[in-house]
């Protein structure tokens, strides 16, 4: 489906924004899109004054004119941010705005594009243009991108709640609240569901480029490290582009059907959908059945249902992240500059949706 022109140029505006200027070429490419069709969005916005243009590069107009005062918050706005791309989130988004259009809330809805730093001028915008709170969920591939944005969300002068974001303990974000699915339960689940089927030999093919990947990982290493049942696990990269952290051994970036068959595994737990998708395809291409040959167990559960063998899936529970998250910025709307309640951090239990992928060894 064709990103609308809106969205498009929005990602533009933060991505310059983000950076202070950038190449006309290196926006072509990260969105995806012809050079000329981002020419003609730059020149759109450089006649409405947002950016200005050069000579092949665009460049932000922030540092060169006054920015005016923060309108004071009129209430009724609270200013929902979410990475672009990212279906898990959206239902995290759908879950907040039913509690936030039922309390008479207006949300403003900004799309951060795949580029460090991309949240903080959407944020600063949507302060500018007097929203009361924030709800973010910033994309964070790495350690690294975490804490770049601790001074400025730390320093925020209105409510904020953090979606299925959790900061590391002792940096300048634990005392911010957020609301989060409990990960490690849900590794918990799945390794359980498998052991309980008879399955001894475990690979964990996942994601390892944001805080959820990083949480799963470490998780199935602690939980398939001290169960008592688990003879042999393994860990692998789900996909080339899921990892930024690296470097990885070999045996981390081997294909699937490669792993099983060196660690005689009858069972995988697979992150995120479309990769579990993809990889029980890849699996098949190379003899190895679902779940005749190997028991699959998906992590997200957005769509593992609809593979032509229903995927037994993880179940994080995503709008309820987003409506819990809404419920504690709305409190502390209510509270007021004078409210005093204690920073909460709420984690959520997922659960375990059982399909035709798994079966007794």
């Amino acid at each position: 489906m064709r990103e609308p022109v809106e969205v498009r140029r929005q990602r533009i505006l933060a991505a310059v924004e983000s950076r202070g200027s950038a190449r006309v070429s290196d926006l072509a490419a990260e969105l995806e899109v012809s050079v000329v069709t981002v020419r003609r969005d730059v020149e759109e916005l450089a006649q409405e004054g947002r950016l200005r243009r050069g000579h092949g590069v665009v460049r932000s107009t922030l540092a060169a004119r006054d920015i005016p005062a923060p309108r004071p918050p009129d209430g009724d706005t609270v200013a929902v941010v979410v990475p672009e791309r990212h279906t898990y989130l959206y239902e995290s988004l759908h879950g907040a705005r039913s509690v936030l259009e039922a309390s008479g809330k207006r949300i403003a809805l900004h799309i951060a594009p795949q580029v460090a730093g991309a949240e903080r001028p959407l944020a600063e915008r949507a302060l500018e243009d007097g929203a009361a709170g924030l709800l973010l969920a910033p994309r964070w591939r790495t350690l690294a991108d975490e804490e770049a944005d601790h001074a400025w969300l730390a320093a925020l002068e209105v409510p904020a709640v953090l979606m299925e974001r959790r900061p590391a303990a002792g940096s300048a974000l634990h005392a911010m609240d957020s609301v989060c699915s409990d990960h490690v339960h849900g590794v918990h689940l799945a390794v359980e569901h498998l052991v309980g089927l008879g399955h001894r030999r475990i690979v964990f093919a996942t994601r390892d480029d944001s805080p959820t990947a990083r949480t799963l990982r470490s998780a199935c290493a602690r939980i398939a490290g001290a169960h008592p049942l688990v003879e042999t696990w393994a860990w692998v990269l789900s996909a080339p582009e899921a990892g930024q952290e690296g470097p990885y051994a070999p045996e981390q970036t081997a294909g699937l059907h490669e792993v099983l068959r060196r660690t005689g595994a009858t069972a995988a737990v697979l992150h995120g959908d479309v990769d579990a998708l993809m990889l029980v395809q890849r699996l098949a291409d190379h003899g190895v059945r679902v779940p005749e040959d190997c028991s699959v167990v998906a992590y997200d559960d957005v769509v593992a249902g609809l593979g032509t063998t229903p995927l037994t899936a993880v179940a994080p529970p995503k709008a309820d992240v987003g409506r819990a998250a809404a419920e504690m910025l709305l409190e502390r709307l209510d509270s007021g500059a004078g409210g005093h309640a204690p920073v909460r951090r709420v984690e959520l239990l997922p659960s375990l949706s059982v399909r035709g992928s798994t079966r007794p060894l």
